[in-house]
């Protein structure tokens, strides 16, 4: 029996999926066009792995520490956008006993300020963020961690990701997997196109 629903979080619980390259890089951009791209990404990938924090990430970028707290909060509350559909769509599956997660590669204090802004987190029982684990999709140790740490078989839980790879990683390892295919990608396992859709394979939800 299917008990808990995870969800990634950029390109599923928010519109944007690379929000690296399409929201951060171009919102950094917009401040100081000569820092590097490659510079953003490199940075970004490490504090996403928990080795430097986010007050790192940006001083090592150049801001001046006085600024560092105005700009991050600037750029969480303006660039990431949430789909309009999921807070109705994880209370329907709350409703119906289901637990939930959140599977997400993310900076840790970026991922845990997103969570309080957007009052998620009564929404949640469990959250597994790369930041706080050292771990990245479509690792599968991330997946197994997450297994482990909620008590759950991968015949128990459904995950639902933007990218192929990560969906196919979580699916290798017996979890249901769902590519949310904002993308367009071709594919040709279990996809939805929106909440709905996902409501729908979960039978909360008129086919």
């Amino acid at each position: 029996m299917k008990k808990i629903v995870i969800f990634d979080v950029m390109g599923v619980v928010f519109e944007v999926g690379d929000d690296t390259n399409d929201l951060l890089v171009p919102f950094i951009h917009n401040i100081e066009k000569t820092i590097p791209q490659e510079k953003i990404v490199e940075l970004y990938l490490e504090a996403s792995l928990g080795k430097i924090s986010a007050y790192k990430f940006w001083l090592g970028l150049g801001f001046e520490p006085q600024n560092i707290e105005s700009i991050q909060r600037q750029y969480l509350e303006t660039c990431l956008t949430l789909d309009k559909h999921f807070i109705e769509c994880i209370k329907k599956i709350k409703e119906k006993g289901y637990k939930t997660a959140l599977l997400s590669n993310d900076v840790l204090e970026w991922s845990v300020y997103l969570r309080e802004y957007h009052d998620i987190n009564k929404y949640i029982d469990f959250s597994f963020i790369s930041g706080d684990l050292g771990i990245r999709k479509p690792d599968p140790e991330i997946y197994k961690v997450a297994l482990r740490d909620m008590v759950a078989t991968p015949s128990e839980c459904i995950f639902i990701d933007d990218h192929p790879d990560r969906v196919d990683a979580a699916a290798e390892l017996g979890i249901t997997s769902i590519l949310f295919n904002r993308e367009k990608y071709k594919y040709n396992g279990l996809q939805i196109l929106s909440f709905l859709d996902l409501l729908k394979i979960l039978g909360i939800a008129e086919r």
